[in-house]
């Protein structure tokens, strides 16, 4: 039997950041819009980015600065599938917000440029 993607790790600048299940990947790259003229079409190019998103939870002793920083830094998603999806140029978008009563949901959102695709 073939195994198919269940986990997805999370590692934010060098930190593992445990995520719950439902986490998205959005690969970003050339995408072609269509461009219409008279009766025809073609194509425009344009770069879309890359989109990750996440939920972790709120840990005791937990600082949120651990996780937010308004700066660039290498985000790395990992699959048991062995795929492996480095971004060198990684940055959160979203505010720090957390949900109470059920394990401190963070939701985190990243968005970033190309990528390197490493399967082993």
């Amino acid at each position: 039997m073939t195994q198919t993607l269940g986990v997805i790790d999370i590692v934010w600048k060098g930190r593992n950041v445990p995520v719950e299940k439902g986490a998205k990947l959005k690969l970003g790259g050339m995408k072609n819009n269509g461009v219409v003229y008279g009766r025809k079409v073609g194509r425009a190019q344009e770069f879309e980015a890359s989109e990750i998103e996440a939920v972790t939870n709120l840990e005791r002793g937990q600082r949120m600065s651990d996780l937010y920083t308004s700066e660039e830094g290498e985000l790395q998603v990992q699959c048991d599938t062995g795929q492996t999806y480095t971004f060198p140029d990684a940055f959160l978008t979203d505010n720090r917000e957390m949900t109470g009563g059920e394990g401190g949901k963070i939701p985190l959102k990243w968005m970033a440029g190309d990528y390197e695709e490493i399967v082993s």
